[in-house]
């Protein structure tokens, strides 16, 4: 993959320079950008990376991953345009943007990869799902898909899914904290110390998410397997269903699939 460049280094950002690190990537290999000069500072200190500005990322750089927000993409693409070198590779993190705003703002035929990654970057264990553009070819999803697998899985999927995957994945993480922060408040509710509470539950968490990965059974079946008749377990599932909490996690998470379009189109000409 030649030189990498991380534009933005963020939570998400400093995550995947610490996986190529970590995964034996040189930091000889690797440039950033970052615009407070305090954090670039610290960043050079930790991982012993160069901080750079985008146009010399693009001067230098085979392979640039844009991770800024959304917001902020116009300023960015606008000094890459002029510098970017031919057929490097452009990989978007930014969360509902098409890789048809990138092919049109920066040079013709420039290959684009975007990708819907999720916060467990930042322990190695994200998930993340990654749509070619019009120019990118299997080649360049295969350096995307290597790229990320030294911080978490990968799957590819249609660009016209990812709206989907950024409710689903890209949001998921904050449904499950959610979750278990109601959890908590409900084990305090009932004479637990918090401390107490959100051992019990964050450990739970862990166990269920490791069963549901290395399992072959579906969840349903897992489930099932908890909810013994007359038991305490199928009370409180149906505490669930009065509430109708399977119904406002689906309307949720078509919420944020609706609001990642709403991203999208906001930056259609």
């Amino acid at each position: 993959m030649g030189t990498i460049a991380v534009l933005g280094a963020g939570k998400i950002g400093e995550a995947l320079l610490s996986g190529l690190i970590s995964g034996g990537r040189s930091p000889e290999d690797l440039l950033f950008t970052e615009r407070h000069p305090e954090r670039a500072a610290e960043l050079e200190a930790r991982y012993g990376i160069t901080g750079v500005t985008v146009r010399e990322a693009a001067q230098r750089a085979d392979l640039l991953v844009v991770a800024v927000k959304p917001q902020d993409i116009d300023p960015v693409l606008a000094d890459l345009a002029p510098v970017l070198r031919p057929q490097s590779l452009v990989v978007s993190l930014c969360a509902g943007l098409p890789t048809s705003l990138f092919e049109r703002k920066l040079p013709s035929g420039t290959p684009v990869v975007r990708v819907m990654p999720n916060t467990p970057m930042l322990v190695g264990e994200a998930m993340s799902a990654v749509s070619a553009g019009k120019y990118a070819g299997p080649e360049h999803v295969k350096a995307v898909t290597e790229l990320l697998s030294c911080v978490g899985k990968v799957v590819e999927v249609p660009e016209s899914q990812q709206d989907a995957v950024t409710a689903l994945s890209g949001s998921g993480p904050a449904y499950f904290f959610y979750l278990v922060e109601a959890m908590i408040d409900a084990g305090i509710l009932l004479g637990l110390p918090r401390a107490v509470a959100e051992r019990l539950i964050v450990q739970s968490a862990v166990g269920a998410a490791k069963m549901l990965d290395e399992g072959e059974s579906h969840p349903v079946l897992l489930r099932e397997a908890v909810t013994s008749p007359g038991g305490t377990t199928i009370n409180a599932i149906r505490e669930l269903e009065k509430h109708g909490v399977r119904a406002a996690l689906i309307a949720a998470i078509e919420a944020a699939r609706d609001r990642s379009a709403e991203l999208g189109r906001a930056h259609e000409d």
